[in-house]
C-alpha cells in the first residue's frame, strides 16, 4: 500500500513539473546567440517624424448645379471645358431656354388678357351702379308719392283709403328689395373684379418666374478658379452602384433640375488631406512644420504647417485594416500654379524634439494578444515583456516600460529561422520596415 502511494505521488510530481515547463515556455524561449539577432535598448536624442501620404484638395469651391426649374429635364447648350480657368462672372453653364421663353410668352398674353378683363369688370360695375342709382331714385319717389296719397285717406272713401295703404306697402317692399339687389350687385362686381385682379397677379408672377428661370439658365462662375466637370448620374436614370464609372456631362446632355454638373475650385487655397494611425496621432498638433513632396513634381519639395488633427477616428466597415485612422489637414506655406487638386503627396511631419528617449528599432516590437511586447534576453533565453509605444519615428520605436541597456530580439524568438513555431506562443511582428 505504501509503495502504491509513493508511485502516485511521484507520478503527480512529474505531471506538475511538465505543466510548469509548458507554462514557462510561453514567456521564455531558449536560444543561442547565433540563432536570434539582437539589439540594445538605447537612450537617444531625436526629433519625432511622422511619415504618411495624402492628396491635395481645395479648401474653397463652389458647386455648379442645374437650376430648380419644374417641368422636366434641361438640355445643356454651353459647358465650360474641364480644367479651364474662369473668373467671377464668366459663363460656365447654359441650358436651352426655349420652353421657358414659350412660357414667358404665354404668361405675358395671360397678363394682358387679365388686365383687359379688369378694365371691362370696372366698366360693367360703373354701368350697373348707374342703373341701380336711377332705379333707387324711382323707388324712393314711388314711396314718397304713395305716402302723399295715404295722407288724403280722410277725404276719400274707405275703399280708396285701403288701396292707398296697399300701394304704400308695395312701394316700400320694392324699395327694400331694390336696396338688397344693389348690395348684391356691388358684392358681385367686387368679386368679379377681385378674380380678374388675381388672374393678373398670377400671370405677372408666372411671367416673372419665367424671366427668372431664363436668367437662371445662364450660370456664371461665383469665384475665380478651375472648372471640374462631374459625372453624369442622370444618364443612368438615377441608378448608381459603388465602383461604377460615369461619363462626364457634355453639351447636349439632359440634366434633372438640381443635378450637380460641375464645380469651380479655387486653386489658390490648396491644402493636403492625409491620415495617420493611432500611435502617430498622439505626436501631432497644429502648427508643426511639414515637408511636402508631390509625385507629379519630382525633385521638388514644398513646406507647410499642420492645420488640424482629427479628434475622431474614421474606419469603414468593409476595411480589413483594424487600426483606426485620424484625418490631418496640412496648409501649404505658398501656392504654385502647377498644383492641382488630387495630386498625390508624401509628407514628413516634424514633431517634438525628445531628449534621452528610450528607443529600439521598430521591428523589435511585436504584438501578442493585442498588446505590444518585446523579447528581452535574460540568461540563456528570451522573456516576453509588455511595453508601451509612445511614438514611431524613422523606423525607431520610442518606448516606456523598459530600461536602457536591455538586449532585445530583432526577430520573434518563438519562431525558428524556417518560420515554424518553437513554442505555444502566437506572437506576430507589429512594427517593422514600412509599418505604421
Amino acid at each position: 500500500m505504501i509503495n502504491c502511494r509513493l508511485k502516485e505521488a511521484v507520478f503527480l510530481l512529474v505531471l506538475a513539473l511538465g505543466g510548469s515547463c509548458v507554462a514557462c515556455h510561453q514567456t521564455t524561449v531558449l536560444a543561442t546567440d547565433s540563432e536570434i539577432p539582437t539589439t540594445t535598448v538605447k537612450e537617444v536624442d531625436l526629433q519625432l517624424k511622422v511619415f504618411t501620404t495624402g492628396a491635395l484638395r481645395t479648401s474653397q469651391s463652389r458647386a455648379i448645379t442645374a437650376p430648380p426649374i419644374a417641368g422636366g429635364t434641361l438640355q445643356i447648350i454651353t459647358l465650360a471645358r474641364a480644367g479651364a480657368h474662369v473668373h467671377t462672372g464668366d459663363v460656365v453653364l447654359e441650358f436651352d431656354p426655349s420652353q421657358q421663353e414659350y412660357n414667358l410668352g404665354q404668361n405675358r398674353s395671360d397678363l394682358l388678357q387679365a388686365e383687359q378683363e379688369i378694365v371691362k369688370a370696372k366698366a360693367d360695375a360703373d354701368v350697373q351702379t348707374a342703373e341701380d342709382q336711377t332705379a333707387l331714385l324711382k323707388a324712393r319717389y314711388a314711396v314718397r308719392r304713395a305716402e302723399l296719397e295715404v295722407s288724403k285717406n280722410e277725404l276719400v272713401s274707405p275703399i280708396d283709403a285701403q288701396k292707398n295703404l296697399l300701394a304704400l306697402d308695395e312701394a316700400k317692399r320694392a324699395l327694400t328689395q331694390l336696396q338688397q339687389d344693389i348690395q348684391s350687385h356691388s358684392a358681385s362686381n367686387q368679386a368679379a373684379l377681385a378674380i380678374s385682379e388675381e388672374k393678373r397677379h398670377k400671370a405677372r408672377l408666372s411671367m416673372e418666374q419665367a424671366e427668372q428661370n431664363i436668367k437662371n439658365m445662364h450660370i456664371t462662375a461665383p469665384i475665380d478658379g478651375l472648372v471640374v466637370i462631374h459625372g453624369n448620374r442622370d444618364s443612368t436614370g438615377g441608378f448608381f452602384m459603388y465602383g461604377m464609372t460615369l461619363p462626364d456631362y457634355h453639351v447636349g446632355d439632359q440634366a434633372n433640375p438640381g443635378s450637380s454638373i460641375a464645380e469651380v475650385i479655387d486653386i489658390s487655397h490648396l491644402e493636403v488631406a492625409a491620415q495617420v494611425g493611432e500611435t502617430d496621432r498622439t505626436n501631432l498638433k497644429a502648427g508643426q512644420s511639414v515637408e511636402v513632396k508631390i509625385d507629379a513634381l519630382p525633385g521638388e519639395s514644398f513646406s507647410g504647417k499642420v492645420q488640424t488633427v482629427g479628434g475622431s477616428t474614421t474606419h469603414e466597415f468593409w476595411d480589413d485594416n483594424t487600426q483606426h485612422k485620424f484625418d490631418v489637414a496640412i496648409q501649404l506655406d505658398k501656392t504654385d500654379a502647377r498644383l492641382r487638386p488630387g495630386f498625390a503627396v508624401r509628407l514628413g511631419i516634424l514633431g517634438d524634439n525628445l531628449s534621452r528617449a528610450v528607443s529600439i528599432p521598430g521591428e523589435a516590437v511585436f504584438e501578442h494578444d493585442g498588446k505590444k511586447v518585446v523579447y528581452c534576453k535574460r540568461n540563456r533565453g528570451f522573456e516576453m515583456q509588455e511595453v508601451k509605444v509612445r511614438a514611431l519615428s524613422e523606423g525607431r520605436a520610442i518606448l516606456d516600460g523598459i530600461s536602457p541597456g536591455t538586449v532585445v530580439a530583432l526577430v520573434n524568438p518563438e519562431k525558428n529561422p524556417a518560420g515554424k513555431e518553437k513554442g505555444s506562443g502566437t506572437s506576430n511582428p507589429s512594427f517593422g520596415p514600412g509599418s505604421n
